[in-house]
């Protein structure tokens, strides 16, 4: 059964049909194009979240240290990547259902035009062939009738007796005329009928089905299109699902390896004050003369008394505490545990003070020479009073690392701050050395060669279909051009030289 030979006389229905079939298809993809706004609002929202939760600062970064909190910051990764992941449901859908069925629509919708127009074409030429049979029919009657009725008038006229032999031989002549001229109007009606009948077959027979049938094999080929489309709605989102698993199964493993324990321990060796516990108090028997004893304990700093309930909310300044001496450079004001943690502390601060301007030192000379390669790119000299600057206060830095660095020996004591010095030592020597490689990029702005920053393992097979991307395959090797700046995407270069961007989640960094 085919639309050709069963619907041979149902061409308006046909056109609907179709064009309904049509609106089906732009209403899927208005659909699909309403669920991507979702997923990208939704990720969107995701995204703001995580930032929003996300610890920042210093004393954040403090906090990071105990596990249930660094376990918070996981969770709120993977619930980056999993916003990373409806971003790209929405891309494909967009890309692989919207934009492609958008151009097969305008395919179908041409393809449409051109059948219905030929089918036009061929009912108003059988429409003319039929005006012109009915042309030469009135024409055959009218003729046929003038021939009767002078054939009728020559009778008539040959019977008359009054009639002269040339009235009867003109009647006569008038008459054959008229016969002749019916003849061949008979002849052009019997020939224009068989045409007519000829192409009216074709018509019915060949030409509609035919063009009837192109359009049932469009209706179907867009069914099937449209069936495909359905079904890539749900690939696409399934096609993410061992990742979103994968982000999942981060945030329950996040929840796992909390140790409370641990976390405990951590705080106690943050605040911990070194200090003993009060000892007893002396009784003062002034029944005696004897003076008011003092407590030797080491919580009670001369002429200060310090409280006994540690947990007191609001701690009240006495007059004795008002006037005691500001907080030591050295922080000799501090017990020992503190002190050396806040010495620690302030010497790592410098050191990596000295490595920024360290690293700057190194980009300021390396700019010197290619200004001094290159006269046209600047002026040399003008760099000179920056260079002066940052060599004053790396000094001033290296003095202030010598000063910590010998309060804290002074704090530690023994073999135990000689290690801690030359580890920080040996922590500035090598910041120092890696400043020299620190501005390799600044060389490649020059060479126009840029250096991978790492290699990666590719986890899923990546199909890039859009500008900027690029396709590649499970257990791939790549090259690391740029990290994950937070939107889910990294720049990498395959082994054949194809360079752009895929998503982050889908790699796996080698260390």
């Amino acid at each position: 059964m085919d639309w050709g030979t069963d619907l041979w006389d149902q061409y308006d229905v046909i056109d609907k049909h179709t064009q309904s079939g049509l609106d089906l298809v732009e209403r899927y993809i208005k659909f699909v194009k309403e669920r991507t706004e979702i997923e990208q609002s939704y990720a969107k929202q995701l995204r703001s979240l995580s930032k929003k939760y996300a610890k920042r600062g210093s004393k954040d970064e403090q906090d990071c240290k105990f596990s249930n909190y660094a376990s918070f910051q996981e969770i709120l990764n993977e619930l980056n990547d999993f916003a990373g992941q409806r971003e790209l449901i929405a891309e494909n859908m967009m890309t692989g259902i919207c934009v492609e069925l958008t151009k097969y629509l305008q395919e179908l919708k041409q393809e449409r035009k051109t059948h219905l127009s030929d089918a036009k074409k061929a009912q108003q030429t059988l429409g003319d062939s039929f005006k012109q049979l009915e042309s030469t029919k009135k024409r055959f009657a009218k003729e046929w009738a003038e021939a009767d009725k002078a054939t009728q008038q020559a009778d008539k006229t040959e019977s008359d007796l009054n009639a002269t032999k040339l009235d009867v031989e003109k009647a006569r002549q008038h008459a054959h005329a008229r016969v002749h001229t019916a003849e061949e109007c008979r002849n052009d009606y019997a020939s224009q009928l068989q045409k007519f009948n000829k192409e009216q077959n074709y018509f019915y027979y060949t030409e509609t089905p035919q063009i009837f049938n192109k359009l049932q094999d469009m209706d179907e080929r867009r069914i099937r299109r449209l069936a495909e489309g359905y079904c890539q709605f749900s690939d696409i989102e399934k096609n993410v699902l061992p990742i979103i698993s994968k982000c999942l199964e981060g945030i329950s493993a996040a929840g796992t390896k909390i140790n409370e324990k641990q976390d405990s321990i951590l705080f106690i060796e943050q605040h911990k004050s070194g200090f003993e516990r009060p000892g007893d108090v002396d009784f003062e028997d002034y029944t005696q003369g004897i003076k008011p004893a003092t407590s030797d304990s080491s919580l009670h700093p001369p002429k200060v008394r310090t409280k006994l309930w540690p947990f007191s909310k609001k701690h009240k300044i006495s007059h004795a505490e008002k006037h005691m001496p500001p907080a030591a450079e050295d922080f000799s004001h501090l017990p020992p545990e503190q002190r050396k943690k806040r010495l620690q502390a302030k010497i790592d601060e410098i050191t990596k003070e000295l490595q920024k301007l360290q690293d700057q030192s190194d980009a300021l000379e390396k700019m010197k020479g290619v200004y001094e390669q290159n006269p046209p790119m600047g002026d040399p000299s003008s760099l000179e009073p920056q260079i002066t600057e940052t060599a004053q206060n790396i000094g001033r830095l290296r003095g202030e690392l010598a000063k910590y660095e010998s309060w804290l020996s002074e704090a530690v004591g023994g073999e135990e701050s000689s290690n801690t010095i030359n580890n920080n030592t040996q922590h500035g020597v090598v910041a120092a050395n890696q400043g020299h490689n620190i501005y390799t990029e600044f060389d490649d702005e020059f060479d126009d060669i840029e250096n991978p920053i790492g290699q990666c393992t590719a986890l899923y097979t990546f199909d890039g279909n859009s500008e900027g991307t690029i396709s590649v395959t499970e257990g791939e090797m790549l090259s690391v051009m740029e990290e994950d700046k937070g939107d889910g995407w990294m720049r990498v270069l395959r082994a054949s030289g194809e360079e752009g961007y895929i998503p982050s989640s889908y790699v796996k960094v080698n260390l």
